[in-house]
């Protein structure tokens, strides 16, 4: 590959990726790709680093080839690991990567940094990128396609995204139950602060969300936000002898995980890998009325109609026998953000519920976001690296590192 050949792919989220993957890797690639026909490829993936992570794990002795000292890969940042796994796919000396999402679970400074490192890389070795969004691309990418399906068929370079049309004004359903607080003010900290073995995660951090707020919680890899989430489900025993309030109630006066659980509905990507089993999407949604993996009880014929009326709302009415497990990506992701809001808990909390969705997935999920803060009282804390343009949170926090813990800016 005298003249370096780099191409852009946007994967929907209906192809199967892994696949593909392996067809431009082997001798079996598509007709565009015959420049890359027996030459040697690697691949660069959140997937490779973790299974190298794991091969460190499990050979302890294992003397890195990836790093000039002696450190194994697992104790780096997210950004770091992604740079130091980028410089050993060189060190292969290979004619092309594959580069999978390279911008996914890093925060902004993480993000430029790996995008540098990867246009110096293009000047020496072909690079196929894959991203779920257009927006990822690179500039010096000027070979782009999209595929849609697991044809790999190459369409141009248009993304074509629609919205929740099931109603002409969509409508976020009724709960059949109003939970009740006997305050508006949902989560309180005043001076928190947190460590560990004398090492500072949070600093004083004064912070009160209230009934209907709708926040973003962002900040740099490593800041401390999943520590300030496990504060506010009651998970973390940091928060005992402290000024915290959750849901009027003052941590460590004898309340039970359970208190705190009732009243927040919680949305992160590891739950796609809890409901694995053969449940049905009707099911699965239905099992969020008990907080169940699964759904073990009777449901009542309003419960089924309360579930059919959300299915109809972000049109999924027609996959509702279909196993969870074999509903794509994005519409996973829709179906667990409906669990987590069935009964209008007071607080919804959505860990990067748009990471590694396509962008008509994304704009779904936008919509059922914009449609619960305006139409309810249930507080979002929505949680990304990124500023979405279709999302509009009323109040930001980030978590600004220092040597002492994170200290809180909120606008």
């Amino acid at each position: 590959m005298q003249d370096l050949e780099h191409w852009g792919f946007v994967l929907s989220n209906q192809v199967d990726k892994k696949t593909f993957i392996q067809t431009i890797l082997t001798d079996n690639t598509t007709p565009e790709l015959q420049n890359y026909k027996g030459k040697k490829g690697v691949l660069f993936s959140d997937l490779a680093i973790d299974a190298y992570i794991k091969k460190e794990y499990y050979e302890d002795d294992l003397k890195s080839s990836l790093l000039q000292q002696d450190r194994k890969l697992r104790t780096f940042s997210s950004g770091e690991r992604k740079k130091v796994y980028l410089e050993y796919c060189i060190n292969q000396s290979p004619d092309f990567i594959i580069v999978d999402n390279p911008l996914d679970h890093l925060d902004i400074k993480s993000r430029e940094l790996i995008a540098i490192q990867l246009q110096e890389i293009s000047k020496k070795t072909a690079l196929i990128i894959i991203v779920n969004r257009q927006v990822d691309l690179f500039s010096f990418v000027s070979n782009k396609a999209v595929i849609k399906d697991n044809s790999f068929a190459f369409h141009p370079f248009k993304i074509e995204i629609e919205n929740l049309k099931a109603h002409a004004a969509p409508t976020i359903p009724l709960p059949l139950d109003s939970v009740e607080l006997a305050t508006d003010t949902l989560i309180k900290m005043t001076d928190l602060n947190v460590s560990y073995f004398e090492k500072g995660i949070l600093k004083n951090i004064n912070w009160t969300i209230k009934k209907g707020d709708f926040w973003h919680l962002h900040g740099l890899n490593g800041s401390g936000k999943s520590t300030l989430l496990s504060l506010i489900t009651g998970e973390n025993t940091k928060g005992y002898g402290q000024d915290l309030q959750l849901f009027g109630i003052q941590k460590g006066s004898g309340e039970t995980i359970w208190d705190i659980k009732k009243n927040i509905g919680y949305f992160s990507t590891a739950m796609t890998d809890l409901f694995q089993k053969n449940d049905s999407l009707e099911n699965m949604v239905l099992s969020g009325f008990f907080d169940s993996i699964g759904l073990y009880v009777q449901p009542t014929q309003l419960q089924k109609k309360r579930v059919a009326e959300w299915l109809s709302l972000v049109a999924m009415t027609e996959y509702k026998n279909k196993l969870f497990r074999n509903l794509s990506v994005g519409q996973q992701r829709i179906a667990l953000i409906v669990r987590a809001v069935l009964k209008h808990p007071p607080l919804l909390i959505l860990d990067e519920a748009l990471e590694g969705l396509d962008d008509q997935n994304v704009a779904l999920v936008s919509e059922l976001i914009s449609l619960l803060s305006s139409q309810t009282d249930i507080a979002i804390l929505y949680v990304s690296h990124r500023k979405e343009p279709s999302i509009q949170p009323k109040y930001f926090i980030e978590l600004i590192p220092s040597p002492e813990g994170s200290t809180a800016m909120i606008n």
